[in-house]
């Protein structure tokens, strides 16, 4: 893939994630769901942790690269710094999993719309409250409070992804041609 189409490729990514917050599950009961969300927040914050490690590790693997004067060198770094990028990016999707961001069902569409979607970004209705109202109306406050951790947790995630795609993408128009 050429570096230059790196971002919007990379911003559809991050996009398609988006609209599975559009989909709406329909929970078996409420107690069942409470106790899935209880367990969910915890291996969220589980896989977060092991997300922001990663991010770690791409800052330090940056951090080298800038410090590389050897072109070959900072090629190798680069293509481990993608590498890890890959990798991070395979732990963000997990973060959206079953019982993640959403409970069960809400996996699985993409931006052309998949299972449950209304459209998604290809010309049907947008996320709002008229297609998610009745699902969230149905969580109780604490469900409601844990998911707006979870989604703030994963915005951070994601700034912080973006920057590293930029700064990746930047070195590479950067190396000598």
């Amino acid at each position: 893939m050429k570096k230059e189409i790196l971002i919007p490729v990379l911003s559809a990514f991050a996009l398609a994630t988006v609209p599975a917050l559009a989909q709406q599950a329909k929970p078996a009961s409420k107690s069942s769901q409470t106790a899935q969300e209880k367990v969910s927040v915890a291996e969220f914050d589980k896989q977060a942790a092991q997300v922001q490690e990663n991010i770690r590790k791409l800052q330090e693997e940056m951090d080298r690269i800038r410090q590389t004067q050897d072109p070959k060198e900072r090629q190798k770094l680069l293509e481990a710094h993608w590498a890890t990028m890959q990798s991070t990016m395979g732990m963000m999707r997990g973060l959206w999993g079953p019982g993640m961001m959403g409970g069960p069902g809400m996996r699985g569409g993409g931006m052309m719309g998949g299972p449950g979607m209304h459209g998604g970004m290809m010309g049907g209705p947008m996320m709002g409250w008229q297609s998610m109202g009745g699902y969230y109306s149905k969580l109780t406050p604490e469900q409601l409070r844990e998911r707006q951790y979870m989604s703030d947790q994963y915005m951070d995630l994601h700034y912080m992804m973006m920057e590293q795609m930029m700064l990746n993408q930047q070195m590479w128009r950067q190396m000598p041609r």
